[in-house]
């Protein structure tokens, strides 16, 4: 690869999407720069014209909605599910309109969306799917991996991801054929002007206007080298979450553990607690480093002031905002390492007792 003098876009990244799509069973994956890049070409090469809205869940990172914004298109926010983190399939419902043409589920954590209960709500409202799987490598409902259940999903390779780079990196997922194309085409500054007839919005006289979003060859080499080992590492987590379980289940101001849907794969193991915040600091001065996800929901975030919304519009999601805190979880910890930090959180509820 050094030799060679080809950093991006090279013989590592095809291999990468051809050894992906074996993992996965996606008959296309597309490398790119970012989950969030992947987030704003698979939107792009779906259909979404300027202005087209997308609902999105308002318990999520930002990319879930801001690639809405940056594909042309326009968020609308919809709760999520009271017993979990997806999107709730009845809020979706309530908030589509007649200019919206796109519902994006986003797997969270360490569960699926209620994909079964999204499909039937795009499939009454004509509706596409596209997920936001990010997250979710490994993931699979009834054997179908995550990003294959509607028009095409995404994943990242941020280093902390389940399978992480030693920087930025992500892919699209699909099986239409279409979509790959048009991606494969827009990640590399639109194949310096190649057309696709009929392609919305896009011009067959200037050509296809595209983005510099190609993957890195040594990205792709970490990634193929880390690929190896994937199932291991999540069989690791989910021995190492159930040890969790078991040491948290009943502690007074623990207030709800993880409870993943067949198939889920446990990125990161996320509570929701007590003095959150309190919590938090304390565990930092114990030596234990945690991260809350998220701690302001998107319809409150000020980039999207202009929609209108107000404290209260999406309560599940404001309530999960207040009460989650993830605790480490890496396939190089001990049993010891868990017990530590269990044993760190029991000390701190049982000093507020």
């Amino acid at each position: 690869m050094f030799q060679n003098g080809k950093y991006s876009h090279g013989h590592k990244v095809a291999k990468l999407e051809s050894a992906l799509a074996a993992y996965t069973g996606a008959r296309f994956v597309v490398g790119v720069n970012s989950g969030t890049d992947a987030l704003v070409l698979l939107l792009r090469a779906a259909g979404l014209r300027q202005g087209d809205e997308v609902v999105v869940p308002a318990f999520s990172f930002v990319a879930s909605a801001s690639s809405v914004v940056l594909a042309g298109g326009r968020p609308v926010f919809a709760d999520i599910e009271p017993d979990g983190y997806g999107i709730d399939p009845a809020s979706v419902a309530e908030v589509a309109g007649d200019r919206t043409r796109f519902v994006m589920p986003v797997h969270l954590f360490s569960q699926l969306a209620d994909i079964d209960r999204v499909l039937d709500v795009a499939w009454r409202l004509g509706l596409t799917v596209v997920e936001d799987s990010a997250e979710a490598i490994g993931m699979r409902h009834r054997g179908t991996h995550a990003g294959l259940l509607g028009a095409g999903g995404v994943l990242s390779f941020f280093p902390t991801k389940t399978l992480g780079a030693i920087g930025d990196a992500g892919a699209v997922l699909t099986n239409d054929p279409r979509i790959a194309d048009v991606v494969g085409a827009l990640r590399h500054h639109g194949r310096f002007g190649r057309t696709i007839d009929n392609f919305p919005g896009i011009s067959t006289e200037t050509g296809l206007p595209g983005m510099n979003s190609k993957m890195d060859d040594i990205q792709a080499a970490v990634l193929l080298a880390k690929l190896t080992r994937l199932d291991a590492d999540i069989a690791r987590r989910a021995r190492l979450a159930a040890h969790y379980t078991e040491s948290l289940t009943g502690l007074p101001g623990v207030l709800k553990l993880p409870a993943a849907r067949p198939g889920g794969v446990f990125y990161v193991y996320v509570i929701e607690a007590e003095a959150r915040d309190d919590l938090a600091a304390h565990l930092s001065a114990q030596g234990v480093q945690t991260e809350v996800y998220y701690p302001v929901p998107l319809h409150l975030q000020p980039c999207f002031r202009d929609l209108g919304h107000r404290s209260g519009d999406f309560p599940n999601a404001e309530a999960a905002c207040r009460h989650t805190i993830a605790l480490p979880l890496h396939p190089d910890m001990s049993a010891t390492d868990v017990e530590k930090v269990c044993g760190s959180v029991r000390d701190f509820y049982r000093g507020r007792s």
